[in-house]
């Protein structure tokens, strides 16, 4: 889940990595991945390092960059999981050279505020997206502002989601909505199973948009908001923007930048 800053793109970090914070997810694979690299390079904390090995899939990634974005350290992942859209290839032997050459994106997370129906509020970031998923057996009833205007004043889906550029080809792409190239400064909303209005598809909105679904019928058709998997159950409201101020880096072989990614990706 992901805004790239302009002009952000295939960064050089002007980066000589001396010392490396290895993170691996669970998965046995992962681990037995960290304790080989641990044993060539050595280890050190996150706070202390140059720079972060995240070992495991796309939701360990999303999670590393979550946990670390207090720190001004780039994450560098290598794929020990399934997918690895957001990871490089594994590799034990030429880690060093390929830190050294490694292209850097700087990317901002959206900012979800939510109310639910005890009149709660919640807050939290996503990198992928925002969305929005019945939690009953009836389709969810949104209302949809965007910039204080109201743009649908009734959307009848099993859910909504507001996708930034990396996340694109995530869950929105499985609801049909489009993949953004990583410069685009443009979002994405896209509906889900939309039921009315029948046809539907979306909308390409500015990154500077502030979005808002509100909950017809909360009671009635309860919705759950889910934000990079940080889920807050009976909504009565969200608000959605881009958070300029936080700045992930993420680090990826030459070539093989989130960019490329995305292009390739339409010809799959």
């Amino acid at each position: 889940m992901i805004v790239s800053e302009p002009n952000a793109q295939h960064r050089k970090p002007d980066l000589m990595p001396k010392r490396i914070a290895f993170l691996a997810s669970d998965a046995p694979v992962a681990q037995t991945a960290r304790a080989a690299l641990v044993g060539r390079y050595g280890n050190a904390a996150p706070r202390d390092a140059d720079v972060i090995v995240a070992l495991g899939g796309d939701g360990y990634m999303l999670r590393t960059l979550h946990g670390t974005q207090h720190l001004d350290v780039p994450v560098y992942g290598m794929n020990r999981g399934t997918i690895g859209f957001l990871m490089n290839e594994y590799s034990e032997t030429d880690l060093l050279d390929r830190l050294a050459a490694a292209e850097e994106e700087i990317i901002n997370p959206l900012s979800m505020t939510a109310m639910d129906q005890s009149g709660k509020i919640h807050n939290a970031l996503a990198i992928n997206e925002v969305s929005l998923l019945r939690a009953g057996p009836q389709a969810a009833k949104l209302r949809i502002t965007v910039d204080g205007r109201l743009r649908l004043a009734e959307l009848v889906c099993d859910g909504a989601l507001l996708s930034t550029p990396a996340g694109s080809t995530a869950y929105n792409y499985s609801a049909h909505g489009p993949i953004l190239p990583i410069g685009s400064d443009v979002l994405a909303l896209t509906a889900i199973a939309a039921f009315r209005p029948r046809r539907w598809r979306g909308a390409l909105l500015p990154k500077t948009a502030h979005v808002r679904f509100d909950v017809v019928d909360a009671d009635k058709r309860p919705v759950m908001a889910d934000a990079d998997s940080a889920s807050i159950p009976d909504i009565d409201w969200v608000e959605i923007r881009s958070e300029p101020a936080i700045r992930h880096r993420i680090l990826f072989d030459p070539g093989h930048g989130l960019e490329e990614r995305l292009i390739s990706e339409q010809f799959t």
